[in-house]
């Protein structure tokens, strides 16, 4: 396997942000495969909704369908948790996150299985997290950003489902890779989290390198 960073976490917990920065650091193509879930459960939505339509959605997706907008609403959030504990949709996602993983030279990927499930070789893995009402905070902002009329006592409670749905899923919990470092986003800023995954990220890099050459 080429140089491939592998970032998990929960729902607004900065790994995005990590994960899109540490690319741009490295020049590696990036995949945010939470996209991928979104997508699927926006278009089983239109369909009609249902296990059968999430599951036709998912083998019939296409990479131009992660340029929808709607797929960064509070809904599409909703929905993605709801379809990823749905395994035959897991399954129909699964190869298009591997060919992006063995991606010539490298690759950074955020989601949720990662580490365990979709890279378990990656050389680089970073678990990052911070507390519910920090990452309620940070989504009730973006929400509010885009326009949306939401509580922040709602998006709490909706982080709060989200994790207990995405962490006791019976096919690729949430969890934390055992060779993943932790970075607790809860109290460092945009730059001192990027500085963090960077660190993390080089001395991986150094033994990855040290592994190839002896």
């Amino acid at each position: 396997m080429d140089f491939v960073i592998a970032v998990d976490g929960p729902a607004a917990s900065g790994k995005g942000t990590v994960a899109g920065r540490l690319a741009e650091l490295y020049a590696l193509p990036y995949l945010d495969t939470g996209l991928l879930y979104r997508a699927v459960g926006v278009a089983a939505e239109r369909a009609g909704g249902g296990e059968s339509a999430a599951i036709a959605a998912a083998r019939a997706l296409k990479a131009e369908a992660l340029e929808d907008p709607d797929l960064r609403t509070r809904s599409a959030g909703e929905l993605a948790s709801q379809i990823a504990a749905i395994p035959e949709v897991r399954a129909a996602l699964f190869s298009f996150q591997q060919r992006f993983a063995a991606t010539v030279g490298g690759a950074v990927l955020d989601g949720r299985d990662i580490g365990t499930v979709i890279a378990p070789l990656a050389p680089a893995k970073l678990f990052v997290t911070a507390s519910a009402e920090i990452r309620a905070e940070r989504r009730w902002k973006q929400l509010s950003g885009q326009g949306e009329a939401v509580e922040l006592a709602e998006v709490l409670a909706d982080i709060r489902r989200r994790d207990e749905r995405d962490s006791g899923r019976a096919s690729a919990p949430l969890i934390q890779a055992a060779d993943a470092v932790l970075l607790d986003t809860s109290d460092l800023g945009i730059s001192q989290a990027v500085d963090a995954a960077r660190r993390i990220v080089e001395a991986a890099r150094s033994r990855w390198e040290t592994s190839r050459s002896g």
